[in-house]
């Protein structure tokens, strides 16, 4: 299977990869099935887990390749990634402003973007899903990154990266599905607007594979683009979040523990 794998083109492989980290996320919306509701506690820490994951691949997975590529580009090693780190974040706060949504534990006067009448399900699965748009453009910007044959691109650094943003997407699908749950929303209903928070993964993972192979030269903007939108959504949303409850150290010590793995994930298999 792992052969079958390496030999599929960039773009094919970016596919597989966000279709994986979409199906972690339908498993942990699929905890409903299960539960019922779930201490809110436990929501916290997982939400702190998710975001010391996207820290670490922002890092180890992201930036660091961006500076290396950037080397002998004839410009400031520093100037593509710090150009596509703020270009990142910037887009990302412009959807935010834009865009409907409601982060989770927050009642509905707390919706943020465009004023809508939109029903409170739909504005969580709104929220979840710009956590997600950053998540599978780095794992196809690291996939589309293999078509350019650098040392600092490697198959299993991408491999590393798909793992690390999946096993945070477990919790991000259960952190959808269960609040909704625990409204009276039906097994069903709650399991499919959990799910339907990471079908943004696998187009945004193709788009970004596809956008790295047609123009090489952005590659290291492109990597520092998707580490930027990564880190705008942890310190905006996913954070605060984690916190808003009132549990600090167990979101706290989940941050530590998922940039502890996904560093391991990525030193190691990288």
């Amino acid at each position: 299977m792992i052969d079958a794998f390496r030999d599929l083109n960039p773009v094919a492989q970016a596919l597989v990869a966000t279709l994986f980290t979409w199906g972690l996320t339908a498993l942990g919306a699929a905890s409903v099935f299960l539960f019922k509701e779930v201490s809110r506690r436990v929501l916290d820490g997982m939400l702190g887990f998710a975001g010391g994951v996207m820290i670490a691949a922002s890092y180890w997975s992201l930036l660091a390749p961006a500076i290396e590529m950037s080397e002998g580009m004839g410009i400031p090693s520093w100037f593509p990634p710090a150009v596509g780190f703020l270009l990142g974040g910037a887009t990302l706060f412009c959807l935010d402003k834009v865009i409907p949504h409601l982060h989770i534990g927050y009642p509905d006067a707390a919706a943020e973007g465009v004023k809508t009448a939109w029903h409170r399900t739909t504005l969580l699965v709104l929220a979840i899903t710009l956590h997600n748009a950053p998540e599978g453009l780095a794992v196809g910007v690291a996939f589309g990154a293999l078509a350019a044959d650098l040392p600092s691109a490697t198959l299993m650094g991408a491999v590393a990266l798909a793992i690390g943003i999946g096993i945070q997407n477990f919790p991000e699908g259960f952190a959808v599905a269960m609040p909704l749950r625990r409204v009276g929303v039906s097994r069903f209903k709650s399991f499919w607007y959990g799910q339907l928070s990471a079908v943004v993964e696998p187009i945004a993972g193709v788009l970004g594979a596809l956008l790295v192979i047609w123009a090489q030269p952005i590659l290291p903007y492109a990597l520092a683009f998707a580490a930027g939108a990564m880190i705008f959504v942890v310190v905006e949303e996913v954070i605060p979040e984690s916190q808003y409850e009132g549990n600090t150290d167990l979101a706290t010590i989940g941050v530590m523990l998922g940039f502890t793995i996904m560093m391991a994930l990525d030193v190691g298999l990288g």
